[in-house]
């Protein structure tokens, strides 16, 4: 069985990543994209559908030792995991060096203390799991082949194979230090380079170091940050600049339940509000870089502006399940691809709109069709921003009009204008000063309990909705607004779980709900940084202070968060890390140090 989600550590080489587990198991990886057939698929099934353990040697009826202690080397994405043992205490550094070349997952092992007995088994199996390599020796390297798929195994430790797998049986001593290396290459190609493993750690011990030196926030729990946005760096995939929302496939909101999603691809929403956070601690060339994706990825038919491409601008995302594969812990059905792809989510627009203003605002080098991309967008919400829609959430139930959705019309609007206003663009301006007036107006007069004083999902709708704790943020409306207030307090009191973490919307429990889904899912770690934000805004910092903590301490011991957490389980759920959980994070902490929340 798989471990816990948060038992999980990242690592990555900008263009996928790899997720190892606290007994030194490799239970995820993708070759040689994100968005690629994964090679270890384990997490998602059993051992049958591909892993990587490496660790102290143990009985076959006994359940592999976990380290006791790991952490990430300094401010890098290099995992260092420890093991005691009764002969003595044993290291295995994994990394992926940024790539140049073949991708490659390293991992070596040193001897610390005593003499320790090693185990290395490695099981490919390609296309999640459901194909067996065939597997040899190719002038004394192993190379696995499969299709248009192949990857080597380089070691200096003597390996066998038994049971369709590797095995590597050894001892280290202290001083001792062992690599072993997988390597992808295009099966019809000439076999990759022969790793370097000391060199390619420390190359990518100063890429880090560098990075991180870019990095303009220097206030409290600078740790936390730091640590997202690096988690963020690496879920951007480097050649193009498009940011995946998530590493995974198919991590359940709802354990043994439906709510299954690929979020292996580049959603316009997660990677706009991701660009903002960057931009606003220093990291200019990423933001310039999505950017660029962007206007890629919409070039030529800005108007049918898709919620999400992949990360090299791929349209088309379809959805497929994978019936070979169990699910995590039984979650079944596993899918890959995205239908969503093609909802009109109206919010986007405002989204998109938002991080190119920023981006103009933070002096990113001007782009003319930046500008005209923006003004085209406008023209489209012009027709159809009182259209109902999926909203931000991608239900899989009807259409509604969503109140988060017209909100980011409007925000979209107002940003636009302002670009004209500026000089850097030309429209009609007078026109869409009487659009934003419209929007504003609509979403007050139909999106607006008087008798409770709160906004509320959709228009007609009783239900509540985390989205509308943005509404301040966003500038709709001023925070010390008695219909601001009221909803923050009223989504405190309907949409808290016992211990404070804030739910997206009401769900339905076994019967089909609002999003057209059965089950429950956990607290949407999100919508509980944008209640912290809130509270600070009205003036209630202490509040907020102690909820930002309180999210803070759901990390897993390296800093990580997934989509959600489960107040029942007591634990993280969905897709992992997820940047959109990692993006609030940071904007929080700016936030709350700038208000001077901080109690040190």
């Amino acid at each position: 069985m798989a471990g816990r989600i948060e038992d999980y550590a990242l690592i990555g080489d900008m263009q996928t990543a790899a997720l190892v587990c606290r007994d030194g198991t490799v239970d995820w990886l993708c070759l040689p994209r994100f968005d690629s057939h994964a090679i270890f698929a384990g997490l998602l099934g059993t051992e049958e559908h591909g892993f990587w353990r490496l660790g102290p040697a143990h009985a076959a009826d006994s359940q592999p030792p976990t380290a006791a202690r790991r952490s990430y080397r300094g401010d890098s994405l290099i995992l260092e995991s420890e093991w005691d043992t009764p002969r003595g205490t044993v290291r295995v550094t994994d990394f992926m060096p940024p790539r140049d070349g073949a991708p490659q997952l390293i991992r070596i092992v040193e001897g610390v203390t005593g003499r320790v007995p090693m185990r290395s088994v490695l099981r490919m199996r390609f296309s999640y799991g459901r194909v067996v390599p065939w597997v040899h020796k190719h002038e004394g390297r192993t190379v696995a082949v499969a299709g248009p798929d192949s990857v080597w195994f380089d070691t200096s430790a003597e390996t066998y194979g038994k049971s369709l797998t590797t095995y590597a049986d050894f001892t280290v001593a202290p001083g001792d230090r062992i690599a072993f290396t997988i390597s992808w290459e295009p099966s019809h190609k000439e076999p990759p380079a022969l790793p370097e493993p000391e060199q390619s750690l420390e190359a990518t011990e100063e890429f880090w170091r560098e990075w991180v030196e870019h990095c303009t926030y220097h206030g409290p729990y600078r740790e936390a940050v730091i640590r997202s946005l690096i988690t963020l760096k690496a879920l951007t995939y480097a050649p193009t600049g498009g940011i995946v929302a998530a590493p995974t496939t198919s991590l359940p909101e709802d354990i043994g339940g439906v709510r299954n999603w690929d979020y292996r691809y580049t959603w316009l929403r997660d990677a706009a509000i991701t660009l903002s956070s960057l931009l606003r601690t220093g990291y200019r060339e990423e933001a310039r870089a999505w950017r660029e994706w962007l206007l890629r990825a919409v070039a030529g038919d800005p108007e049918n502006l898709q919620i999400m491409y992949g990360i090299a601008g791929e349209r088309e995302l379809g959805e497929a399940e994978l019936d070979w594969l169990p699910g995590y812990e039984n979650s079944a059905p596993v899918r890959v691809g995205n239908g969503a792809a093609h909802q009109l989510q109206l919010d986007v627009y405002g989204e998109v709109t938002e991080a190119l203003h920023l981006a103009h605002m933070t002096g990113l080098a001007r782009n003319d069709y930046a500008s005209l991309l923006q003004l085209k967008l406008i023209r489209y919400l012009e027709d159809h921003w009182d259209e109902p829609d999926e909203g931000i959430w991608e239900v899989r139930g009807p259409r509604r009009h969503f109140v988060h959705s017209k909100v980011m019309a409007w925000v979209a609007v107002d940003r636009t204008i302002k670009l004209i206003e500026s000089g850097d663009a030309d429209g009609p301006l007078e026109r869409w000063k009487e659009l934003r007036d419209d929007i504003h107006r609509d979403v007050c007069e139909k999106g607006y309990d008087k008798e409770r004083n709160t906004f509320t999902q959709s228009y007609g709708s009783q239900e509540l909705d985390a989205s509308l704790l943005l509404i301040p943020q966003m500038g709709f409306l001023p925070p010390d607004d008695k219909r601001v207030i009221g909803t923050i307090e009223a989504i405190q009191r309907e949409l808290s779980t016992p211990d404070g973490f804030i739910l997206r919307y009401p769900t339905s429990g076994g019967e089909e709900g609002v999003d057209g889904l059965p089950g429950d899912e956990g607290a949407f770690l999100a919508c509980s940084f944008w209640m912290a934000d809130d509270l600070a805004m009205i003036g209630r910092v202490d509040e907020a202070r102690k909820l930002f903590e309180k999210l803070l301490a759901l990390r897993n011991d390296l800093g990580l968060l997934a989509e959600e957490w489960d107040p029942r389980l007591k634990r993280q759920v969905g897709n992992f890390p997820q940047a959109f959980s990692h993006v609030p994070l940071i904007d929080t902490a700016l936030r709350l140090t700038a208000s001077g929340a901080y109690g040190g």
